[in-house]
């Protein structure tokens, strides 16, 4: 049993509310309720967000490429710092990075993850004995650190538009539809050790990755779970697949995939006025990453057309280079005021901008992941989240109010309690397992940067 002084139900905010919560899924919510003894008693509770694209490993990147080279950077050349990384990564370091980046997610508020998985051989690209051993990884991470997963092991075949071949750090992504079918076959054996609410989906990682009767070939495989696919994320990844496929990357998924409800395009940068309006129609959840895309100077998304449109979209950390749940929803929104030099942009019409983005990721995000989740309803998966609302930040905010504050004032220390389905992660502001998984992150950060 939750107790709330506050709570943001789906028809609005009410006050005193008693929530309880059986099997991971929330089984009754009572608003004008009475504490009793035994309750988890908070001040704010909140539907947690879920985080929608995550490559778990780049983590122990961060801060290792932000010195300038000689020329121009940009995507590209961080893209090679990364394969060179890459050529150091054990399975023991991919799984205690994963736990501290899922530890730190938890902490932030995020009650699950979507993890795009493209990392499966050893250096070289010769298989593990368990083609699934990364996978198996990254849910070790999950089962430790208690987080919803939605794994979604990445179809990535060749090397860059045109089917080149794969060179370099590229070589431990490889494998063939066939090989691929084999490898999402035991990421699921795996998977049935951890919670019920776990999924296994996939990701075809781009257009420039595959092919398009490879990508007709792997789209079964996903089996009802979500879709996952990067899209136009750089101009020349644009220009490369238009050369290539004679349409530009969104305009041919339209034109060639079933793409839908199931489905969540990653980044969708640069896109049309068409397409932003089209994809948005097709139900589709744009999955948005503000932070690494400013850090990977990727340029702004199409937020007012796409929220014209009717567009769903969450909000995930990508390369996790800083994870913040309030930093994503303030960078996601003042990437459109630098852009577009006005204020309180992403709400149609008039009202609350924290509120809007809050309650749309909070629902686009279940979506992409492909839970029952995104609202503080009975039936629902006990995804969860608990903030100070007496922190300087908020004390003398309420309502919708507390939303802006949370998205445009807040810290991340606002977060004092997480349930991820029903699991009782975050306790006043800490992971219960920090202590444990922490000192192994460090030891693997070291022993990497140390190599290179």
């Amino acid at each position: 049993m939750i107790f709330a002084a506050r709570a943001l139900l789906p028809d609005g905010w009410a006050r005193d509310v008693r929530v309880m919560v059986t099997d991971g899924r929330i089984a009754a919510v009572a608003p004008g309720a009475r504490p009793e003894p035994g309750d988890t008693r908070v001040d704010v509770l909140l539907p947690a967000l879920g985080n929608l694209h995550s490559h778990a490993f780049q983590r122990a990147m961060a801060g290792l490429t932000e010195v300038r080279a000689k020329g121009q950077d940009s995507f590209w050349t961080w893209r090679e710092l990364m394969y060179r990384f890459l050529d150091r990564l054990t399975p023991g370091q991919m799984q205690s990075i994963a736990a501290q980046v899922y530890l730190e997610m938890l902490e932030a508020g995020y009650a699950s993850v979507g993890e795009f998985h493209y990392v499966h051989h050893q250096p070289g690209g010769a298989a593990y004995d368990d083609l699934a051993e990364l996978s198996a990884r990254i849910m070790a991470a999950a089962a430790e650190t208690g987080i919803g997963l939605t794994h979604l092991p990445v179809l990535y075949s060749y090397g860059g538009a045109g089917r080149q071949p794969l060179a370099g750090g590229q070589l431990r992504f490889g494998n063939d539809v066939d090989r691929f079918a084999r490898l999402v076959e035991g990421a699921r054996a795996h998977a049935t050790h951890l919670p019920a609410d776990t999924r296994v989906g996939i990701a075809p990682h781009s257009l420039r990755a595959t092919s398009p009767d490879d990508l007709a070939r792997a789209l079964p495989l996903a089996l009802g779970n979500p879709i996952h696919i990067h899209v136009a994320e750089q101009p020349k990844e644009v220009a490369d697949i238009s050369a290539w496929l004679g349409a530009r990357p969104v305009e041919w998924l339209l034109a060639n995939t079933p793409i839908g409800r199931d489905w969540c395009p990653i980044h969708a940068t640069h896109m049309t006025q068409d397409e932003t309006a089209r994809l948005a129609r097709s139900g589709a959840v744009a999955g948005l990453c503000p932070i690494t895309e400013a850090n990977l100077g990727d340029g702004p998304f199409d937020g007012p057309g796409w929220i014209e449109a009717g567009g769903a979209f969450g909000l995930g950390s990508d390369s996790n280079v800083r994870i913040s749940l309030t930093e994503e929803l303030r960078t996601l929104e003042y990437s459109q005021r630098l852009r577009d030099l006005q204020r309180n942009v992403l709400v149609p019409g008039e009202g609350s901008v924290g509120a809007f983005l809050y309650r749309r990721a909070a629902a686009g995000g279940a979506q992409a992941l492909g839970r029952q989740a995104g609202s503080l309803a009975a039936g629902q998966l006990a995804d969860l989240v608990a903030i100070d609302g007496d922190h300087p930040a908020l004390a003398a905010l309420d309502g919708d109010r507390l939303l802006d504050g949370l998205a445009f004032a807040a810290p991340d220390g606002v977060v004092r309690e997480v349930w991820s389905a029903g699991r009782h992660q975050v306790r006043g502001g800490r992971h219960v397992a920090r202590d444990r998984i922490t000192p192994a992150y460090l030891a693997a950060v070291r022993a990497l940067v140390q190599a290179s």
